[in-house]
C-alpha cells in the first residue's frame, strides 16, 4: 500500500474516531494536556499499522491503541501512581460542596456536573475505562472486552462495580445538605 493510500485509509477509518480517542485518553490520564500527548502518540501508532485494519472494527481498534498508549504513558510518566482495578475503598474522597456565591439553580447544576466528573475520575482505572467505553462511547461489551483485553464477563463485572460506586458517590446522603439559616441567626430583630 502506498503512503497516499495509507493516509487516505487512515483519514477514512481512524480520524472519525479522534474525539472518542481523546475522550478515553482524557479520562484515563485525568489531564487535558497529557491526553493530547497520548492521542498524538496513539495516532502515530495507528497510522503505522493502518494497513492491517479491517474497516468494520476501526473504532474499537483505535481505542485499543489509545488504551495501550495511555497505560504505557502512565507507566513512564506516573510510576508512583498505582493502577488499582479492584480496590473500591481507595477510590473515594470527600467531594467539595458547590460554591456559595452562585445562584442556587446554577450552583446545583454545576455541583452535579462536577460531582459526576469527580466520581468518574475517582473510580479505579479498570472500572473507569469500562464505564467510559460503555456509557460515554456507547461501545458493546464485546468491543470493550477486545479493547481492554479482558473477558466479556469481566467487562460486565467491572461495569456493575463501577455503576455501584457511582451510585454510592452520587447518593443524596453523599451530597452536602443545604440548610435554611434561622431568622434569629441572621441578626434581625423579631
Amino acid at each position: 500500500m502506498s503512503d497516499g493510500e495509507s493516509w487516505a485509509r487512515f483519514e477514512m477509518l481512524a480520524m472519525p474516531h479522534l474525539d472518542a480517542a481523546y475522550n478515553l485518553a482524557r479520562w484515563l490520564t485525568r489531564n487535558d494536556h497529557d491526553a493530547q500527548d497520548v492521542v498524538q502518540e496513539a495516532m502515530v501508532r495507528a497510522m503505522r499499522y493502518i494497513g492491517g485494519l479491517r474497516s468494520e472494527g476501526a473504532r474499537a481498534w483505535l481505542l485499543q491503541i489509545v488504551r495501550h498508549t495511555c497505560y504505557s504513558w502512565l507507566r513512564e510518566n506516573r510510576p508512583a501512581e498505582k493502577v488499582l482495578l479492584d480496590d473500591p475503598d481507595a477510590a473515594w474522597r470527600d467531594l467539595p460542596a458547590p460554591s456559595a456565591d452562585e445562584p442556587p439553580a446554577i450552583a446545583m447544576r454545576k455541583a452535579d456536573r462536577r460531582q459526576i466528573n469527580e466520581a468518574i475520575a475517582a473510580l479505579p482505572i479498570g472500572y473507569r475505562e469500562v464505564l467510559i467505553l460503555r456509557e460515554l462511547e456507547d461501545l458493546s461489551y464485546n468491543d470493550i472486552a477486545r479493547i481492554a483485553e479482558i473477558p466479556v464477563g469481566t467487562v460486565m463485572s467491572r461495569l456493575a462495580r463501577a455503576r455501584a460506586l457511582m451510585r454510592a458517590a452520587l447518593a443524596p446522603s453523599a451530597r452536602p445538605v443545604l440548610r435554611a439559616v434561622p431568622h434569629s441567626a441572621q441578626g434581625g430583630t423579631s
